[in-house]
């Protein structure tokens, strides 16, 4: 059975481009010359599970997933739905790229709201 690590995404605090990363950086831990776009958000996801990476303060053991609870999933998508759109194919995209170098997937989402 895989271990699952769940970490809480305060998405009222989410308006623009600015504040998704700076909530993902602050909850998650990324580090200071997190690049605060998509690409460098991947980047830092695809590494959860490699502590010694230093791209993530909040790692999960090799084979574990880390789920990502985004409270008012549907608030976000109506408020901000590129940013929504963005989690979702940020989210695949770190997986995809994992399974295509062999690895496990690492990264899940839980949606919680009414939609």
């Amino acid at each position: 059975m895989t271990q699952t690590t769940i970490v809480n995404i305060p998405s009222q605090r989410i308006h623009d481009w600015d504040s998704f990363h700076r909530v993902f950086q602050e909850i998650l831990g990324f580090p200071d010359f997190y690049g605060c776009n998509m690409n460098a958000w991947i980047d830092c996801m695809t590494y959860v599970d490699d502590p010694d990476s230093g791209m993530s303060a909040t790692t999960v053991a090799e084979g574990e997933v880390l789920v990502l609870r985004i409270d008012d999933a549907a608030g976000l998508q109506r408020r901000c739905p590129e940013h929504y759109q963005a989690l979702l194919e940020g989210t695949a995209f770190v997986n995809h790229r994992r399974i295509g170098c062999g690895q496990a997937p690492v990264l899940a989402l839980m949606l919680s709201g009414s939609f």
